[in-house]
């Protein structure tokens, strides 16, 4: 995987960055699902369509205190004893010597990208790393999860850079049970996720809406197998755009898993790279109109080539959006905005939602 040097401390950022570290690549895994392999197939979909004015960053690993904003010293140290010694710490969560460091710099590359979306001055970007977090709860490992990225770096900018309302949207296949757990009970976090169901972890259910002063701020939007674009789509442009129209989120964050892909092997959606380009389009555009950053943490995707085009789809949209987008090769296959429906499972949820959210559209 090619890897840029280390910032140059002072120097201003281009408006998008890529951060990712070798350290991914030394996390083996055999056979699993969740492999090296996931990196190369996505550097050579980055390779084929260069993304422009975005500036390579080799990520930092993740400062002790910062990883325990989320997750105790005993879970961290139990994961480093699971790693050192090779022995998985659940059937599905394999792990290998190089693992303990390559979720120190996956969870790292996702708090360096909040600092320099909120510090820097870059307007978008992409942490690209393994192991994935969004499953990992404060004191368990599962789902291919070690730490969870996206719950620590939006610990972070909540603590660090005082931030007051962070949005998170998960459009990975599975639903982010850990990070929904993690912030369940914080309306200072609005978490979104689209996630088939019934599927791999068994949470999300629709009437999951958080608890105590966070309540109404866990949106949980599950999708019958099968669902394609219109319905993801859909779900994005009249439910989640909404939603932070009323939120109005300092920062936005998107748990990017690109499972619900149609040729992934671990689910039964239908999503294409186009459906992917769409989502991300919608979201970054809300997101600009709030003059919000927004960043993407790469969390699943197994069906390689697809992970690489639906990866490159997303940062070019990202890019498009912060004004730093070069030509669309697809022009022609894009989905527009007036295309996405109001479909059967935005409407259900729409009427859902106004017992926590009266004035949404």
């Amino acid at each position: 995987m090619q890897t840029a040097p280390s910032e140059r401390p002072g120097a201003a950022p281009a408006r998008g960055v890529l951060l990712t570290h070798e350290s991914s690549l030394a996390h083996q895994t055999g056979s699993h699902p969740e492999q090296p392999a996931r990196m190369t197939a996505i550097e050579r979909a980055l390779a084929r369509q260069p993304p422009v004015a975005f500036e390579r960053v080799q990520s930092r690993a993740v400062e002790l205190e910062t990883l325990m904003a989320v997750h105790p010293e005993r879970h961290i140290e139990r994961v480093r004893r699971a790693c050192a010694s090779a022995t998985p710490l659940d059937p599905d969560t394999v792990v290998s010597e190089g693992s303990f460091e390559a979720a120190l710099h996956a969870c790292g590359g996702a708090v360096q990208l909040v600092d320099l979306l909120l510090e820097r001055g870059a307007a978008t970007g992409f942490s690209i790393h393994r192991p994935p977090g969004h499953h990992a709860e404060p004191e368990r490992a599962m789902g291919f999860c070690l730490f969870n990225n996206v719950a620590v770096a939006v610990r972070h900018a909540l603590s660090e850079h005082g931030l007051e309302r962070v949005l998170v949207v998960d459009w990975d296949v599975h639903h982010g049970n850990g990070t929904n757990e993690i912030f369940a009970a914080d309306p200072s976090v609005l978490f979104c996720s689209i996630h088939q169901w019934p599927l791999y972890p068994g949470t999300g259910a629709a009437d999951d809406a958080g608890r105590g002063p966070g309540e109404g701020f866990t949106v949980n939007l599950p999708v019958p197998p099968g669902s394609a674009d219109a319905v993801f789509c859909s779900l994005i442009e009249h439910v989640i755009v909404p939603l932070a129209r009323c939120y109005e989120p300092q920062l936005v964050m998107i748990s990017a898993g690109f499972d619900a892909h149609a040729d992934d092997p671990l689910a039964n959606c239908r999503v294409s790279e186009e459906g992917f380009a769409a989502m991300t389009s919608s979201l970054a555009g809300a997101a600009a109109r709030l003059r919000a950053p927004v960043g993407a943490v790469l969390e699943g995707g197994y069906a390689l080539e697809a992970l690489g085009r639906c990866v490159a789809a997303t940062v070019r949209e990202l890019g498009r959006a912060a004004g730093v987008g070069g030509p669309d090769p697809d022009e022609g296959k894009r989905l527009q905005r007036s295309e996405l429906a109001v479909c059967r499972e935005s409407a259900l949820a729409l009427e859902r939602l106004r017992r926590h959210w009266p004035q949404i559209a």
